[in-house]
């Protein structure tokens, strides 16, 4: 049993609006508590939790950024992609990276690591014995993504066509979104006479059941829940029933490829009624993309793309890739207490399941890099 304290440094998040955290104060304090971890946390202007609040919980408090010039032995652990940088990664991080299913720029982002010497553990790929994900931002993704889907429908019930849905900002609870959200869907109703007909795609995972349960609790009825998962989708799409609803949430987790879930030929019709795409998985640059009618990845301030129809009425998609940001404190704690039993292995990584495939998968994927160059 290794004996040495694990030490990890929290980078600050740099990607905008992105004000969640991989650790946060309860989980550092956890950690801590157990003998084995000694911790460092940058100052982070985004974040949602306060410097003080590390600082209370035993975390040595170092400068933004200052994670570039730590030294080696530090496991760098944050949420978010990298800024496109070029010089080499000489650490192993903890992160989403994004590069190990041929998204754009995959090689760029997966080749600093060997360059450096460092290690990507990506924590999208955190797995247990069974195959399961250790930890997930699904629930709240979907909790989310439903919450800027019905603000987008209601907005297009109360204003023209020549507005796009404004910039949203994080909310400091979910108390405060289902409020905002249910203000202007009552708006709509009124105005109406309707609540949307909502069609979700992987109701049955952790992303859909979260845009579900923001649907009821903003008051959109049962029945106009339209809830779809494999059985449903295994004959293969296109499918008309995407086109016939009003809101349309992809939220499955795209392994292999598949037919695609809508195209133009269904958009293009004049009896559309689709309004509004919330693409979850927002696999904006995966070739595979079962939603390929669009390709810009969406921001909290600009939060929807324009698909260029032909006929039917304006159709607009969010596709924000870090959509739990806009509840941050509570999507940071949900996630960093499903990851902290795996973060507890640490000190012993290299007899840990959860650590082992995760360095495996990085090295199989280094060899494909490399392979590729040939």
């Amino acid at each position: 049993m290794a004996t040495d304290k694990v030490i990890l440094h929290l980078r600050a998040e740099t990607k905008p609006r992105e004000a969640r955290a991989a650790l946060t104060p309860k989980t550092v304090k956890e950690l801590l508590d157990t003998g084995n971890f000694e911790i460092f946390v940058e100052e982070a202007p985004q974040s949602t939790f306060k410097t003080e609040e590390y600082r209370q919980a035993g975390a040595k408090i170092v400068p933004f950024e200052s994670w570039k010039g730590a030294p080696r032995e530090r496991i760098i652990i944050g949420l978010k992609e990298l800024d496109e940088e070029l010089f080499p990664l000489i650490h192993n991080h903890i992160q989403f990276a994004h590069c190990y299913k041929n998204q754009g720029g995959w090689k760029d982002v997966l080749s600093r690591f060997p360059y450096g010497g460092g290690t990507l553990y990506d924590l999208e790929f955190l797995e247990n014995d069974q195959g399961r994900r250790v930890a997930a931002f699904g629930y709240y993704a979907g909790f989310a993504g439903a919450a800027l889907g019905v603000l987008d429908w209601s907005f297009k019930q109360l204003n023209s066509d020549k507005k796009n849905l404004p910039g949203v900002s994080p909310y400091p609870n979910e108390q405060l979104l289902v409020k905002a959200v249910k203000i202007q869907l009552n708006k709509a109703y009124s105005k109406t006479g309707k609540y949307p007909n909502v069609l979700v795609i992987g109701a049955l995972g952790r992303c859909g059941s979260g845009a579900i349960d923001l649907c009821k609790k903003v008051g959109i009825p049962e029945s106009n829940l339209i809830k779809w998962d494999i059985n449903e989708t295994k004959k293969g799409g296109p499918f008309k029933e995407i086109a016939d609803a009003d809101i349309f949430i992809n939220c499955i987790y795209l392994s292999k490829p598949i037919p695609p879930f809508i195209n133009y030929d269904l958009l293009n019709k004049d009896d559309r009624k689709l309004r509004t795409i919330v693409d979850v998985s927002a696999d904006t640059t995966n070739p595979h993309n079962p939603v390929p009618v669009y390709t810009v990845a969406t921001q909290f301030d600009d939060p929807t793309v324009l698909v260029k129809t032909t006929k039917g009425p304006k159709l607009s998609v969010i596709s924000i890739d870090h959509l739990p940001s806009l509840l941050p404190r509570e999507s940071s704690e949900f996630f960093a207490r499903d990851l902290l039993p795996s973060l507890k292995e640490l000190p012993n990584k290299e007899n840990a399941l959860v650590w082992v495939k995760a360095k495996k998968l990085f090295d199989d994927n280094v060899k494909k890099l490399n392979q590729s160059k040939l």
